[in-house]
Order: C-alpha cells, then structure tokens, then sequence
C-alpha cells in the first residue's frame, strides 16, 4: 500500500463496469491541505471514490486506465461562485446561460449559482422559477444553482421556492435599478423571517440604506440619480463615492441585524460588504449568537477607487468600490483566524450588460465586431454580437447614469492569487480554496458534493498553473459582453483544465469539448440542514478523512 492511503490501490482485477480515471499531482489542496495526491474518480458516477496521499505511478493501475501526472501544477477543487447574475431569460444580451457558463468554466468554475434577479420574470415565485429552469436547459456548461428572489408582497410564495430547490433568498434595503425587483421595507422582511423560519435556506440581503441624517445626499440617489449637491463632476467617481458612504451599508446591517430575533435559527448573509466599517457589527453579532455572515468580492479586494480614471464606468458597481485604505481592511479581515473572520466568502457578483448602458468613453469602450461563427444560426447564444445598440442620451462617462455592475465570472481565480501573492506572505492557495470553493459550497448548501477534493464528492477539478500569467484581453473574457475594468491588467495564475463530475470539459490549449456539449446540470435538489462547520487543524488528517468519506457516504 502506497504511504498514506485512505484505501488500497485498485488492482488488474477491478471490477470492468466501474472503469476509473485517475489524476495525480505533487500539489493538491485536499480536505483544505497542501498535499500530494492522487485522486481515483469513478467514470460512472463522477464521484471521487479514494485519494492516496501521495503520487502513485501508473503501474499500480490497470493498463487501460486513463492516468494523468499533472505535477508540478495544483488540483484545486473546482469553484462554487455564489453570487453570478446570469440575466436570462428576458436581458439574454446582457448574458446568457451558454456565455456565462462557459467563461465560469475558462476560470475554474464549476458551479454556479444564479440571481434572482435581471432577469425577466425575476425568481420571485414557483412559476417564474420554472420558466427560468426552461430556459437554462442543455445551455449550462458547469452546474447551476439557483436563488429565489424576496420583493414586496411574495412571502407566501417562499415556502414553494424552497421545495423546489433554490439554495437561499436575496433582497434589496435599497433600489435594485430594475422595475421587476423592487426594494423591501422592514416590514416585509419580518413577514419572510416568519415565513423562512423553519427553512434550511440562508436569507442575504444587499445591506444600502440611506440614514436618516447622510450630508449631501438627496433621496434620489436611490435611483441612481445624482445628490443634491454633488461633490463634483458626475464623470469623477470620487463624486458617486462621496454619495455613497460607509454609512448605507452599517445602517442596513443594523436594521437587519433589530429584526433577527424573529428567526434566531435562519442563516443571515450580507452578500457584496464593501465597507470596512461594517465589520464590527457583524463581528459583535455573531459574538452573540446571531447567524450571519458576509461576503465580499474579487472587485473590492482588487481595485481602489484612487485609480479609477475619469469616465472610466466599467467600475461602477453598488456598493461602490472604496479606498485603497478599506481594502487593506477587507484583506486584513480575510486573513485572520478562520473560525472569528466575519467574511467567509469571496465571490464575483458577475453583473453584466451591454456596452451602450455602461456610457463609456471611447476610450474605454470595446471594439464593435461580431463573434458569429459561419454555418451558426442566426440567434445562437455563443455568438451574439452587441452590435446595434441604441447610444443613450446621456452623458459618456457618468457614474450616475451608468448600470452599475462588475463583469468578471471566471476571472476570480487569477484576480485574488495575484492580488494576494502581493500583499502577505501567509496567504496560501488554501486561504484562496476556504473563501471561493469550501465556504461558498456551504453559503449555498452544496458543502455535501461541491467546494472540496473528497471522497464521495462531484470530481469538480481545476488543474492551475500558479506560475504563469496572462493578460486580460477579449478571447479570455468569454462572458457575452467584453466589458471589464480587468481588461489588459496582467494576472497571475492560469486554469490548464477544468474537469466537470469527472469529465474534462475545457483546457487552455484546446479550448471547450464542442462535440459534447454542455454538461453541466441544474441544481434543484431541496437543500437539507446544514452540516456543522468542519475546519480541520494540524494533526487531523486521519480524523477528517474519516469524516469525508462518512460525508461522502
């Protein structure tokens, strides 16, 4: 028997309808451990069946298995991206499943989960929810999940929602910018407490309000329009910072935090934090005893707002992106002791759109050449071009006017491993495994098959090459419109593979398994209870793995 192995190697003698895949490397994050690994992969099910703690050769396997040395590289877990607004059906030129999708799995992104939101019908009821599913089928290239929206008024739909399988719920304190999702009152949240009581769901919310008492501000700012007396320019973005302080986010936090009492038992997550200052209302919270958790994104971890130029829209995004000062808070936050650190997860908030809504100067604005592929019909999903939009009548380069809203699924990878190799030397490939893969699968109820390198689990594999770099140019943004503030910033670390239940679906040489198709599948199994939250220390290696594999059981 190999040196550390959960289970004997598989012999000339295995069983011939259970064929295996196996992949190994001198690198593996493992039950949320640098280790050695090689990892046996169940061809039938896509299921992770045995990993030995070291690197077998191949001729401790059958002749005929499929058996792949990746070392040097790292087998991570593939991502769970939990917050990704996918917009279809209804804004399907904003993006679309098949677009979306794709540029997750370019990234490493194994499972998504989709927002309840910019699309039209929004998933605000059980019916709008299926025409949602209808319109994702045989269209996902990873998994996708799928949040239930709260709006005024559908409490008594939530209960139906979550029979159906959607992984938690997301409301807005403040103007969501889209008609079809309007805000909730307090009111409104104390009936879906009540409602989502007994639920295993997690309830988020996007925490904006705006105080009683905020100077300079006018209650139009809701809506996006300019204060009363702007600070300055509305093409500067210090003039659309200043009109949304810290402040919206604590005094959401603490609204929400007066009312959950009503449901002490249902799991409250502050989705997109941007405001350091909002980190010790959470931590003095969940001090005493409430349920709550945040996350924030790969956006306020990377970029500051002293660098955004002039009219440079593609930064927009509410809460806006702060001062280089409040990032160092968000990473020194991230970086502490796992079990206290009130941010768990760190995620995209993909939030795409055509360029004629973003106003951008030319400067910024991308080329207009269409991406149709000869022989394609006429409407296909993967090559649909923005040409045609209607310019608007407003001014290029207003933060105000502008959508706001960050594009950036299947960047994250690449974006938090450059950004944090930076910034201390205690950051790991493991921290990066905890925020985007573990926690995430947790925040959403998958932590039983998705987020981790287990027995019993999805094989969801990224083969990542933590050396090499690239640049961010058009043919590594696979989401539908090219727009992104990460556009020609260099980045480190790049996804070689990305592996789906087992399945190769993408590699960076030869691109996508086009004759297969999508495979990914639609998440809609009912979530059950969570499981306890099992960090594993020094010294429990045998112990954990005892635990996946009952897990995985």
């Amino acid at each position: 028997m190999a040196p550390h192995a959960t289970t004997p190697p598989p012999t000339a003698h295995s069983n011939p309808h259970q064929p295996i895949t196996v992949v190994a490397s001198s690198r593996a994050v493992v039950a949320g451990r640098l280790t050695e690994a090689t990892i046996i992969i169940n061809n039938n099910t896509g299921k992770i069946t045995s990993i030995f703690h070291s690197v077998l050769p191949r001729t401790d396997f059958p002749e005929a298995t499929a058996y792949t040395d990746y070392s040097p590289l790292i087998l991570l877990p593939g991502l769970v991206d939990a917050h990704v607004h996918l917009n279809e059906p209804g804004r399907t030129k904003w993006e679309g499943f098949w677009t979306g999708t794709r540029a997750a799995a370019f990234g490493g992104v194994t499972t998504v989960v989709d927002m309840p939101l910019n699309a039209i019908p929004p998933t605000t009821t059980v019916e709008n929810l299926k025409i949602k599913i209808e319109a994702a089928k045989d269209k996902c290239w990873v998994d996708v999940g799928f949040y239930g929206g709260i709006v005024p008024g559908n409490s008594a739909d939530l209960e139906g929602l979550v029979k159906e399988g959607v992984r938690g719920f997301k409301g807005f304190l403040i103007d969501s910018g889209v008609e079809e999702f309007p805000a909730v009152t307090s009111t409104d949240i104390e009936k879906v407490m009540l409602a989502l009581k007994g639920s295993s769901t997690t309830l988020m919310f996007h925490a904006e309000m705006i105080p009683p008492i905020t100077a300079s501000v006018g209650d139009d700012v809701q809506r996006a329009f300019p204060p009363l007396a702007p600070t300055g320019p509305l093409t500067s973005y210090s003039t659309f910072l200043d009109s949304r302080p810290p402040a919206f986010e604590t005094y959401a936090i603490a609204e929400i935090l007066s009312l959950a009492h009503l449901a002490p038992e249902l799991q409250l997550h502050i989705v997109h934090l941007s405001a350091m200052e909002a980190i010790p209302l959470l931590r003095e919270a969940r001090n005493q005893g409430v349920k709550i958790t945040a996350e924030t994104c790969f956006h306020y971890l990377a970029l500051a707002a002293e660098a955004i130029q002039e009219g440079d829209t593609r930064h927009k995004c509410c809460p806006p992106i702060r001062s280089q000062y409040n990032q160092d808070g968000l990473w020194e936050e991230l970086l502490q002791d796992q079990a206290n650190g009130v941010i768990k997860t760190v995620v995209s908030d993909h939030s795409p759109c055509t360029p004629d809504i973003k106003l951008l100067p030319a400067a910024y604005a991308p080329k207009k050449e269409s991406k149709r592929k000869e022989g394609h019909q006429k409407d296909c999903d993967s090559c649909e071009s923005s040409e045609g939009e209607e310019e608007g009548p407003e001014e290029k380069g207003d933060f105000f006017s502008a959508w706001g809203g960050i594009s950036s699924v299947g960047l994250g990878l690449p974006i938090i491993w450059t950004e944090g190799l930076g910034r201390d030397e205690e950051f790991s490939i493991e921290d990066v495994v905890r925020w985007c893969c573990k926690n995430t699968a947790k925040q959403v109820g998958l932590e039983r098959s998705k987020g981790d390198l287990g027995v019993g689990f999805d094989a969801d594999i990224v083969v990542f090459d933590d050396e090499a770099e690239f640049m961010v140019e058009p043919s590594t943004m696979l989401f539908r419109n090219k727009v992104s503030p990460y556009e020609n910033k260099t980045l480190k670390g790049v996804v070689r593979e990305t592996w789906l239940r087992g399945q190769r679906i993408f590699t960076r040489e030869e691109g996508f398994v086009e004759k297969a198709g999508p495979s990914g599948k639609l998440l809609l199994e009912p979530r059950k209870a969570n499981i306890d939250s099992w960090e594993l220390g020094a010294g429990s290696w045998e112990s954990a793995w005892l635990r996946l594999r009952v897990v995985g059981a």
